[in-house]
């Protein structure tokens, strides 16, 4: 059975919050399921979110990418709303944006907390700084402008659910999901929603150090695999650069004295530059390769919309 809207929460000992989330959800979106995957939870998540009114299903593999995973796989919904359990994310805001998705067609609306009270309310002062530095990364690597890369809270089509491969198992969910939808050129939006800290009690998840290294580590995989023409072609021309440097020197003692005296220095200055030609190279062929994969996710992409039709016939008859 399909859903009009489907609120997806994934928790992890959010019992502080968990039942003032839930209702916060219903009564704003009357008509959407409230989805509550317990990831292990030791606090009684589970039975509250149960009395509060919540569909309960449980995810075993610890990690919020590991349940985002399962809950797209699980769920069909015109429109999902992805939220935390931590009640850091107002709900007066989730109608707004899942009417974006229902009533204006984009695929992702991202719920932006950087342009309102974030800074103001957030006091870890290294979330605020690694929040500014991955999306000033993704922002000129993609040549995007997302507000809000790492926000917990969007509503996305299902077009867009179905067509994304969760890869990520831990925080640096969002990021990925915010590249997946640059890249495959999706529809995306913005609005702009207040921001709370944690209550008393409750505990973040998230280690700013060990977390914020894993989602640089994904910014560049990522990086790597949908633009790899401009990935490699920066290593090449660093390395192109730095052969050149040590190559002038030996060629200029050449000219004055028809001598090689670094012999084995030039042999060095040659693997450098046939290695910034390789890498080169590898970055055009690959390119071709993610030009074929953007077609042959379109073609997935209308197989997609045939299964929305499907599930949704009233909708296509609009």
């Amino acid at each position: 059975m399909a859903d009009k809207i489907a609120v997806l929460i994934p928790c992890y000992n959010e019992s502080k919050s968990i039942t003032k989330v839930v209702k916060d959800m219903k009564a704003v979106l009357p008509d959407a399921v409230i989805y509550v995957y317990d990831n292990n939870s030791t606090d009684g998540t589970d039975k509250l979110a149960r009395e509060a009114g919540a569909v309960v299903r449980y995810a075993r593999q610890q990690g919020k990418g590991n349940v985002i995973r399962m809950m797209f796989r699980e769920i069909d919904a015109r429109c999902y709303l992805m939220v935390d359990g931590d009640d850091t994310y107002p709900a007066e805001y989730a109608r707004e944006m899942c009417d974006k998705v229902l009533n204006e067609k984009m695929d992702m609306v991202v719920g932006d907390r950087l342009s309102s009270t974030y800074y103001k309310e957030n006091k870890r002062p290294f979330h605020n700084f690694g929040n500014n530095l991955v999306r000033a990364c993704i922002n000129w690597l993609f040549h995007s402008d997302i507000k809000d890369i790492m926000t917990g809270y969007r509503a996305m089509s299902y077009q867009f659910v179905k067509t994304y491969p969760v890869l990520s198992q831990n925080f640096e969910l969002e990021t990925e999901m915010t590249i997946h939808a640059i890249d495959k050129n999706m529809q995306i939006t913005h609005v702009v929603v207040d921001y709370r800290d944690r209550g008393a009690g409750s505990e973040s998840k998230l280690n700013t150090y060990s977390d914020g290294m894993k989602v640089i580590k994904t910014i560049i995989t990522l990086f790597k695999d949908y633009r790899p023409l401009r990935f490699f072609a920066g290593i090449a021309a660093v390395l192109f650069v730095l052969g050149i440097s040590f190559f002038i020197p030996i060629l200029i003692d050449f000219i004055r004295t028809g001598l090689v005296e670094k012999i084995p220095s030039l042999i060095v200055i040659c693997f450098v530059i046939l290695t910034a030609i390789i890498c080169l190279f590898s970055g055009i062929i690959l390119t071709t390769l993610v030009q074929q994969h953007k077609q042959d996710f379109e073609f997935h992409l209308h197989q997609v919309s045939n299964e929305y039709k499907k599930l949704f016939p009233e909708e296509s008859e609009k």
